[in-house]
């Protein structure tokens, strides 16, 4: 027990002793040259220290002064070199240059019209070949006109009660004096004329289709008897070229149809057509010539 208090007595000098020796140290110090020249030092360490962590941006140049503005072209350039890749030299294939020189096309006549007579036909034409090759089917909606473009979609209105129809030109004729187009039976019941026959008429052209161009050609004459034919081509052969004998066969058999002319554009044809009227004493018809269709028409 009295050596464990000695130790603890011992213990308390050693730390007053130590507590002395370091007021002692700190209170001679800061009075040494020695200690003045090592604070020196060390304020000299601290201040290059801190000049060599100065920022960067006091080391960079001044930004230089701004250019003039670039020419259009220049600047146009640039954006496309620096935003987006440069367009192709070569044009896609789906979209090729058009050509400069190309003519414009002709201008088509809009608003077609005519007005006349319509009759319509069945049997015994259903199930037989058409002018433009095709069979004909008295049950879909088609007609047949003289001088219509094949194909050609026309809007057939009945006078007497307004209804309508439209139809696709399909067939030659009629080839019966005031008539303007013959319809199918189809086409007959739409606008309801198939009891009356015969029935006032508007047909308008519908498309881009100028049905005043091409090649016609008029009518004079047509026999049973080719005989017939051939006398009057060989008389009018005399005045007029070319002239030709077609060849149609009909439900009620072969008929020769003797046609003079080939001139281009419907007006020119009608009014030689009247010149036959009023020479020959003809009943004229000015239908177009399907040079290249096998021959045909229903009437």
């Amino acid at each position: 027990m009295k050596s464990s208090l000695e130790t603890v007595s011992v213990s308390r000098e050693s730390r007053s002793c130590v507590s002395h020796r370091q007021f002692r140290c700190h209170s001679y110090f800061p009075h040494s040259p020695a200690f003045r020249l090592c604070v020196l030092c060390v304020l000299f360490v601290t201040s290059s220290g801190c000049a060599s962590r100065k920022p960067v941006a006091d080391r960079r140049q001044p930004p230089p002064a701004q250019p003039a503005g670039a020419p259009a072209e220049t600047a146009g350039a640039a954006k496309r070199a620096t935003d987006v890749p440069e367009p192709s030299a070569t044009p896609p294939a789906a979209l090729p240059v058009p050509k400069k020189n190309k003519a414009a096309p002709a201008a088509v006549p809009s608003g077609y019209t005519e007005e006349g007579n319509a009759s319509w036909y069945g049997e015994p034409f259903h199930g037989r070949r058409a002018s433009n090759g095709e069979v004909y089917d008295m049950y879909k909606l088609t007609a047949a006109h003289r001088t219509l473009p094949f194909e050609t979609m026309v809007r057939v209105t009945n006078l007497t009660n307004g209804k309508s129809t439209i139809v696709r030109i399909t067939d030659r004729g009629p080839f019966v004096d005031n008539r303007i187009i013959d319809l199918s039976l189809a086409a007959a019941r739409e606008v309801d004329s198939v009891v009356a026959g015969v029935v006032p008429v508007r047909v308008e052209v519908l498309g881009g289709v100028d049905p005043t161009a091409g090649y016609f050609t008029v009518q004079v004459g047509a026999f049973r008897d080719r005989g017939n034919a051939e006398r009057l081509r060989d008389r009018l052969s005399a005045s007029y070229s070319p002239i030709f004998i077609q060849e149609y066969d009909s439900p009620d058999g072969v008929f020769y149809r003797v046609r003079v002319g080939r001139i281009s554009g419907e007006d020119a044809a009608r009014q030689f057509g009247e010149q036959l009227r009023a020479r020959e004493s003809f009943t004229p018809f000015v239908t177009r010539l399907d040079e290249d269709s096998p021959a045909g028409g229903n009437r």
